[in-house]
């Protein structure tokens, strides 16, 4: 029996549903919800909009929108050669490395970071991502005061119940639909330096494995 089939025999189901729900959590755009959250008041001047507030609410809901696309394209790993974190953004040839690396890339690994190469997934994940942020910003109390400032009551039930229906859906369908991806901001745990150089090549095909999967 391999190292890689001991390990997975040794996973409980506790921590399955742990490692699911931190994915989860990377997933949903919950940084970029945060961040436009604790700027959205200031910028719409708590919903009594001037022009000039109108302006700066929809250049914030513009920008994080880019950014919250922009995570769904990065990823990162640990390389077993030199144990040292790399992240960088996903294109059709592999993964482009943001960090500088003190070493140039072998064949071998060049290879390697060629199977982090964008997937179809990546575009459906992308997509559900920027619809989440997209229903939590426009329905924002901050947002519909300064933009919709007569809202009917229909439009307010929306508004109150739109983002939670919403938030369930799109994290049923990430579920149904999981990803590897381990974009920016990500933690993971470092290798042990004190292990052996066998466990670096284990290491290393375990985050091959991710990929392919």
């Amino acid at each position: 029996m391999t190292n890689e089939t001991k390990n997975e025999d040794h996973i409980t189901p506790t921590q399955k549903t742990i490692a699911s729900a931190a994915n989860l959590a990377n997933l949903l755009p919950t940084g970029t919800v945060l961040a436009f959250e604790t700027l959205i008041p200031s910028f719409s001047n708590n919903g009594a909009c001037h022009p000039a507030n109108k302006g700066l609410s929809i250049s914030i809901i513009i920008i994080c929108a880019i950014i919250c696309c922009f995570c769904s394209f990065t990823d990162s790993f640990i390389d077993s050669t030199d144990g040292k974190f790399y992240y960088g953004i996903i294109t059709r040839e592999g993964i482009y490395i943001l960090n500088p690396r003190a070493k140039e890339l072998t064949i071998d690994e060049k290879k390697r970071l060629r199977k982090y190469k964008i997937k179809p997934v990546d575009y459906f994940h992308a997509f559900l991502s920027l619809t989440v942020f997209l229903i939590f910003a426009l329905t924002d109390l901050h947002v519909k005061n300064c933009f919709f400032p007569d809202a009917g009551d229909d439009l307010k039930q929306i508004i109150i119940n739109l983002p939670l229906g919403t938030g369930v859906f799109v994290s049923l369908l990430f579920t149904i639909f999981p990803t590897t991806r381990r974009g920016i901001g990500y933690t993971q745990p470092r290798p042990n330096k004190g292990k052996k150089s066998e466990n670096h090549t284990s290491t290393t095909t375990d985050l091959e494995k991710e990929v392919r999967s």
